[in-house]
């Protein structure tokens, strides 16, 4: 189909940008790579007044460190993430998810903001930003305000962001030396999580030092595994351990049945997953 009307705008600065929405109203939506908007637009399930074209905005795109955080602009491509060293240096468990994202084709448009601000709970990035103890920068007219990663994502398709404000940046607490592994189990015919797990770990001596694990698609926000995290706490990093602690994946969840799996099938999902991640992260 063909999307309704609609004005464009194609500012060339974040100001810009901002004002742009702001003039426009709720009606408006912001255009990053388009993975997700266009075939909306074209469905007509969406009929915005106006799009805001974020693609010439150049201080939005790269990597970059700031003392001991990356950031990582909204509109840097998905394949440009899984190719920077700072990114694989420091924050590789972000390279991991993004690797499994969609195709080579919707990587290399897609973009690491656009990704995360959709707010999709089968969206593979989610998982990620929140075990890493994310922070999202928010731009809107008059100032710029710092979110963290569990207070943004609010619910389904819902984050923290105001009609008038744009995701800019996004900070990653550098675990420089942490091994990480992203399982993913989805529909061969698509590329969207059923169930995933991202899952980073600091060892010393075979001893589970640090643990983050964060689930997909097992609620309407990303969700920490804390019951995982708590029991890898000083655990040895053996298969039996492991696979103790990840008998917790799925408390405090509350995934959907659907289509493709039923509630207990993806609890059960993420018991398996999270074994299977956070082995496949020590080696074990």
């Amino acid at each position: 189909m063909i999307p309704a009307p609609f004005d464009y705008v194609a500012p060339s600065t974040v100001d810009e940008a901002v004002q742009a929405l702001a003039e426009a109203g709720e009606d408006a939506k912001v255009l990053a790579g388009g993975q997700s908007l266009l075939p909306v637009l074209r469905m007509r399930l969406a009929a915005p007044t106006t799009l805001v074209d974020l693609g010439k905005i150049a201080e939005m795109r790269g990597v970059r460190e700031d003392g001991d955080a990356l950031v990582v602009g909204a509109m840097t491509t998905h394949y440009d993430v899984q190719r920077d060293p700072l990114i694989a240096e420091h924050a590789a468990l972000v390279k991991e998810a993004t690797d499994t994202v969609a195709d080579p084709q919707v990587r290399h448009r897609g973009t690491f903001g656009g990704a995360i601000a959709h707010a999709d709970p089968a969206g593979d990035l989610l998982a990620p930003v929140l075990a890493l103890d994310g922070e999202l920068v928010l731009a809107g007219l008059n100032a710029r305000r710092t979110v963290s990663a569990a207070e943004f994502f609010q619910d389904y398709f819902t984050t923290a962001l105001a009609p008038d404000e744009l995701l800019v940046e996004v900070r990653l607490p550098k675990h420089t030396g942490w091994r990480a592994h992203y399982e993913k189990f989805n529909r061969v015919a698509q590329a969207w999580s059923m169930c995933a797990v991202a899952a980073t770990v600091r060892t010393e001596g075979g001893v589970i030092e640090e643990a983050r694990v964060a689930l997909t698609n097992m609620g309407a926000t990303p969700v920490r595994a804390t019951g995982v995290e708590q029991a890898l706490l000083g655990a040895q990093a053996t298969a039996e351990t492991i696979k103790a602690a990840a008998a917790h994946a799925a408390e405090g969840t509350n995934p959907v049945a659907d289509g493709n799996s039923d509630v207990e099938y993806r609890q059960h999902l993420a018991r398996v997953l999270t074994g299977r991640a956070v082995a496949a992260a020590v080696g074990a």
